[in-house]
């Protein structure tokens, strides 16, 4: 396994471009693992990834009261948050496996997964303060 890459970004928009370079590098199948604290960035880096799978970053919003959300791509993205789920049978129940069937799956608040997924990149971002954010990447198997 490479090790994690560190990067700090100074804006939202570095969060977006970063996003959407990971994008180019995510292969379908794949689950991006998002975990930061409300407001970290987790969306402004999904509108990068979709940006960079050839969807419209624009139709992506926070899915927080949907829980899923389908975006039309060269790649296809599902954009899923767990923040609202509180036990691993309502996640089960979403079948996140299927999810990645010929596209990308990105979770918002991936630490409540009841069990690791190994096709996946962990994407952690942290608030520095402003607009700087530390996002690392890890990959794990991906």
């Amino acid at each position: 396994m490479a090790p994690p890459e560190v990067v700090v970004t100074a804006s939202e928009r570095e969060t977006f471009t970063l996003g959407e370079h990971l994008a180019r590098t995510l292969t379908p199948g794949t689950f991006v693992l998002l975990h930061g604290d409300l407001g970290a960035g987790k969306t402004a880096l999904v509108r990068g990834i979709a940006s960079g799978l050839g969807a419209d970053p624009d139709d992506v919003s926070s899915p927080t009261f949907v829980l899923v959300q389908h975006y039309k791509g060269r790649v296809p993205l599902t954009h899923v948050d767990l923040y609202r789920l509180e036990n691993s049978a309502a996640i089960d129940d979403l079948g996140l496996e299927e999810m990645a069937d010929g596209g990308v799956v990105a979770i918002e608040w991936a630490e409540r997964l009841p069990r690791p997924i190994e096709q996946s990149v962990t994407v952690r971002i942290e608030d520095l303060g402003e607009d700087r954010r530390r996002i690392t990447v890890e990959r794990n198997n991906a």
